[in-house]
């Protein structure tokens, strides 16, 4: 590819389903937008995903434009047999009308660079790169590969990994094209200030001489950790300031607990939600994070170095969630709780942390060594690379 040329750079984006697939190729997007236009050039996008999937609304709201094609999931089981069901039989017979509804589309479209990060939605698009010699580059989000991206990598021009301990799971005929960018992150999640949270909030009953915790289990909230907070709060509260972001479902039901306080720790605990265009300056707060260990959690998390206890959602598909917080945890840059928890194990987890500042900042310190705040410019990098080396440039 030629940097300075006149013609619009396009790129087809693929994957979808999540957030941990849909908001890193977002991210990408806008800083390869930013590149190009700093170099005068201009950027055509396309993504390519299933119809009413978070990937449409989100490319809905970006005013990039949509194709959908027919994809098919498969469900995992520990047994063989149950692999072989109608439903998994039934959606896979779908891949090969989705192959071909791509590869009109790719051949129509004629992209620079094909990127992929996963869900269904990729393999059809993928291979569709493939068939019609157009660079594609894959990118996992996650410490395990996930089964989408692992069918596709002997057909990335470029594999992108967000973490080293990934590379070893990789064909050995796949290494020599990864590259370990990270998992990008929006900038405006690196750019918070303390202070803005508490004037946004309205925490100046906080106690200054105590630590603050940010509880989050994500958008929709987690019943696992918010029962587990509400169990211990008296104890948490006489330990921390906390901010709980609940889920705006069950906000009604904590709320009854909080008029169980007394007035002290009553002004030491804020219950909310949702936490939305706040969320940096929350977590610019926090002095530790309490939280589930999804992908993108990990890739801010580490990105802002912060000290957190994770509890994973153990429903996660492959169980990838417990891989990145163990992950963490091996490298003491954040602790672990998977499993059965229990307030008394949570209780023992964050304890140490809010009370040892010098603890705090020994895992906020290795969590930043994992970190890569750059890793959305490591991608572009990637996908300029694999566009100027054409599909077979390995």
């Amino acid at each position: 590819m030629t940097q300075h040329s006149s013609e619009p750079f396009r790129l087809i984006v693929t994957g979808g389903g999540t957030g941990g697939h849909t908001y890193p190729a977002l991210t990408a997007v806008r800083t390869l937008q930013a590149r190009l236009a700093a170099a005068g050039r201009a950027l055509e996008v396309l993504w390519v995903g299933v119809d009413g999937g978070l990937e449409n609304r989100v490319a809905a709201g970006e005013g990039i434009p949509f194709r959908a094609v027919a994809t098919g999931k498969v469900r995992r089981s520990s047994n063989p047999l149950k692999l072989v069901s109608p439903a998994n039989l039934r959606d896979m017979s779908r891949v090969p009308l989705g192959v071909a509804q791509a590869r009109t589309i790719v051949s129509d479209f004629k992209p620079d660079v094909v990127l992929a990060t996963g869900g269904y939605v990729a393999v059809p698009v993928g291979l569709a790169a493939k068939m019609c010699r157009r660079p594609l580059v894959v990118h996992e989000q996650t410490v395990r590969l996930g089964l989408a991206n692992r069918s596709l990598a002997r057909a990335a021009t470029r594999f992108a990994v967000s973490s080293e301990a990934t590379l070893e799971l990789l064909p050995e005929s796949v290494r020599g094209t990864t590259v370990v960018t990270g998992n990008p992150v929006r900038p405006e999640v690196l750019a918070g200030h303390a202070r803005k949270a508490v004037d946004a909030l309205g925490l100046h009953s906080f106690a200054s001489g105590l630590p603050t915790v940010y509880v989050t289990g994500g958008a929709q909230g987690s019943q696992q950790i918010n029962e587990l907070v509400r169990d211990t709060l008296p104890w948490l509260l006489s330990q921390a300031n906390v901010i709980h972001q609940c889920g705006p479902a069950n906000l009604d039901a904590l709320s009854a607990t909080v008029r169980t306080l007394s007035p002290d720790l009553a002004a030491r605990y804020h219950l909310t939600g949702y936490v939305g265009s706040e969320l940096p300056d929350v977590l610019a707060l926090a002095d530790v994070v309490l939280s589930r260990s999804g992908a993108g959690t990990i890739a801010e998390l580490t990105a802002l170095g912060k000290a957190a206890v994770l509890v994973p959602l153990a429903t996660s598909a492959g169980n990838e969630q417990a891989q990145n917080a163990m992950h963490l945890q091996r490298q003491r840059a954040a602790v672990a709780l998977t499993g059965e928890v229990n307030t008394t194990m949570l209780q023992g987890a964050i304890g140490p942390l809010l009370a040892d500042p010098g603890l705090r900042e020994q895992i906020a310190h290795q969590a930043r060594q994992m970190g890569r705040p750059d890793a959305a410019e490591r991608l572009v990098d990637v996908l300029l690379s694999a566009a100027s080396a054409g599909p077979s440039g390995r």
